[in-house]
């Protein structure tokens, strides 16, 4: 049996309300609100990146499963914002850490979905016992062009899981899995261009749609299943609306998905979007019950998973830095602000 023995998210303090973007650009603020279905996103502080949140969510990680770093064996991360295009941000957070030496690294690219593949890896390499534990980290700042329609969603958090496969650890094993994928540039960024380009309306049916509920439907066929012998789902994230009609179109109910809505409080925060909505639902999860999971990436992919809680959960749950948490305490900033914190090393 392999699974997750423990996690743990980080999202900064900042937030900025989009009717305040959408009003520096003379837009709007209701209709873009309404429209997007997204209120708010979190915001990097300066001294915040893909490495420093990375490092933060990794250690609420660690102290859930109780394990000390050296036993970690594989650390990957997926991020679209690595500080460094040579110089991976997988060794530099296993440093951090103090992982040791004994250990395999590296970094994962494919737009959101980055870290939820090397989930797969991880999960494969536990699986045939090349190592006990892995650590897979999902972090980004995001990064819009000013007055692009990307700007009111991009957001910053980082999600971390390590997945074992001692029976008496897991407290969410991995019942099934498989990957969507296809040759669909939706989102882009060139290597040297300061902020990605996208496609506009192109990004819904043909991308995110066809892949997410095509990985989905392959998932149920594969492993027997159907909508409603699941508890909770979750999907990637990159507005408030598309979960809830992916949700909705492939038979779910409102109330499986709302414990994994964090868009509504934090905004898209790419490669940690779906993966940081597993972790507000696994918050509330009780023993037995069953996750349906899928996230996206622009280029384009999904990555599904079936996961079943164990009774392990509960004391796991209490040592949890819950992603309620980061919701309290949270600090309000203007338009500049938010263009000196997030932009302003970029130009």
């Amino acid at each position: 049996m392999t699974g997750i023995v423990g996690y743990g998210v980080y999202v900064p303090r900042y937030r900025i309300k989009v009717a305040d973007i959408a009003s520096v650009w003379k837009k709007d603020p209701d209709e873009i609100t309404n429209g997007l279905k997204v209120v708010q996103k979190a915001v990097p502080n300066d001294d915040e990146d893909a490495v420093t949140m990375g490092v933060e969510a990794a250690r609420n990680a660690l102290d859930m499963s109780g394990l000390a770093p050296s036993k970690l064996q594989a650390v990957f991360v997926g991020s679209e914002s690595h500080p460094y295009v040579v110089n991976p941000t997988s060794t530099t957070i296993a440093d951090f850490l103090g992982v040791g030496r004994l250990f395999s690294a590296a970094d994962f690219e494919f737009a959101c979905k980055a870290a939820t593949a090397a989930m797969q890896l991880t999960a494969s390499f536990v699986e045939n016992k090349s190592i006990d534990y892995g650590l897979i980290i999902g972090s980004d700042t995001a990064q819009a062009k000013p007055h692009d329609p990307l700007e009111y969603t991009a957001a910053s958090a980082a999600a971390a899981y390590i997945l074992g496969n001692k029976q008496d650890e897991i407290i969410a094993k991995i019942t099934g899995s498989l990957s969507f994928s296809s040759d669909t540039p939706d989102f882009w960024r060139r290597e040297g261009m300061k902020f990605p380009s996208h496609a506009g309306r192109f990004t819904g049916e043909p991308a995110y749609f066809a892949h997410v509920m095509g990985a989905a439907k392959a998932l149920f066929s594969k492993t027997g299943t159907k909508p409603s012998d699941f508890d909770y789902c979750v999907f990637h994230m990159p507005n408030g609306k598309f979960p809830r009609v992916v949700a909705k179109e492939l038979g779910f109910t409102p109330q499986q998905l709302a414990p994994s809505l964090i868009v509504d409080e934090i905004g898209n925060p790419y490669s940690a979007s779906a993966l940081t909505g597993l972790a507000a639902v696994l918050d509330v999860a009780k023993p037995g019950s069953r996750i349906f999971f899928a996230s996206y990436g622009s280029g384009a992919g999904s990555d599904a998973f079936v996961f079943e809680t164990t009774r392990n959960i509960l004391e796991k749950q209490k040592k949890a830095r819950t992603f309620a948490s980061f919701c309290k305490n949270t600090e309000y900033i203007s338009y500049i602000d938010f263009l000196r914190k997030t932009y302003l090393h970029l130009l």
